[in-house]
């Protein structure tokens, strides 16, 4: 990076409304750190281009991969990225030099008629293009002793939403965080409690990148770090990796920190994972609980132990995509 104070930080991000939204804070945040102007670098990545599923493009990376080829490239300073989009092997040529505090982690339904899944009708049909969400609503429906369609969709929130106002859909769900962030939490018919739907690793979170040749501007975004967020996403993302699945296979996971009885400090982690059919036939669900991890490589351990137990109970036979 040239050294150059005046010349503008340049942040890389995809040119969704979302992603436009979640870099644009982080700029000010930047921008209020360093005393330099942060200008926005759109750049257009093969998840926005393609029309397929995620599952058929093997989520893993698509819409990171050319923020990155930018950031070696020297054309971008850092990037800004939804957590739940990075593969869970970071490059060693990029930090990932903050987590900022996660937003609401859980994913949301946006139905017809302010309906909640448990008032939705036999028969709805629910728009996701998550294998992950498909295996858990089904699951859900199946204790709840109705049927519901899951139908695959792709677009950005207002594609979304639109499949339901147009009457195409009876609901779709998406996560609380891109909702918050674009101003449009009031469309929220129900927050899906982790009980029932856990959502993705990382999700809610962001994370900010930038090229290891650059320690002045990492040691600068390192400010913007939450500790707390970070472990818990690295736990969450241990596990994923652990269970070698990629980021579109059906996996859930959710480390929740605990305060301690005075809530003066966060003392326990409890971190859940699930995996499952889409079908929503088969499940497994577990949980550990332990000690707050002081280090990223304790957080690491503790998505080990949980993937390991997972395993144990056949986890390995339910995910359709496996990292290699």
């Amino acid at each position: 990076m040239n050294d150059n104070s005046s010349r503008p930080l340049r942040l890389g991000t995809r040119r969704s409304k979302l992603a436009m939204a979640q870099s644009g804070q982080v700029a000010q945040a930047v921008q209020q750190l360093t005393g330099r102007p942060v200008e926005l670098v759109e750049i257009t990545t093969y998840g926005d281009v393609s029309r397929e599923s995620l599952a058929q493009i093997g989520g893993t990376g698509v819409f990171v991969s050319a923020l990155r080829d930018a950031l070696l490239a020297g054309e971008i300073d850092f990037a800004v990225h939804s957590l739940k989009d990075l593969p869970t092997k970071q490059p060693e040529d990029l930090a990932l030099a903050a987590i900022p505090p996660r937003e609401d982690p859980r994913d949301v339904l946006v139905a017809r008629d302010g309906l909640t899944f448990e008032t939705l009708p036999e028969g709805s049909r629910i728009g996701t293009g998550s294998p992950r969400r498909m295996a858990q609503l089904n699951a859900w429906a199946r204790e709840l002793g109705k049927e519901i369609e899951t139908v695959p969709i792709r677009g950005n929130i207002d594609t979304r939403i639109g499949f339901v106002t147009k009457g195409e859909l009876d609901a779709v769900v998406l996560a609380a965080a891109g909702l918050s962030r674009i101003g449009r939490s009031a469309e929220v018919s129900q927050f899906l409690e982790p009980d029932a739907v856990l959502p993705a690793p990382g999700q809610g979170a962001l994370a900010i990148e930038c090229a290891m040749t650059n320690a002045p501007l990492a040691a600068t975004l390192a400010e913007l770090d939450d500790p707390y967020t970070r472990v818990a996403v690295t736990a969450e993302r241990s596990l994923l990796a652990a269970l070698e699945a990629g980021c579109s296979a059906p996996v859930g996971a959710l480390a929740d920190l605990s305060p301690s009885p005075d809530e003066q400090i966060v003392t326990e982690m409890r971190l859940r994972g699930v995996v499952g059919t889409t079908d929503g036939k088969t499940l497994v669900q577990l949980s550990i609980t332990g000690p707050v991890p002081s280090s990223s490589e304790e957080a690491v351990a503790m998505g080990h132990e949980l993937a390991a137990a997972m395993l144990d109970k056949g986890a390995a036979g339910l995910m359709g995509e496996r990292a290699l």
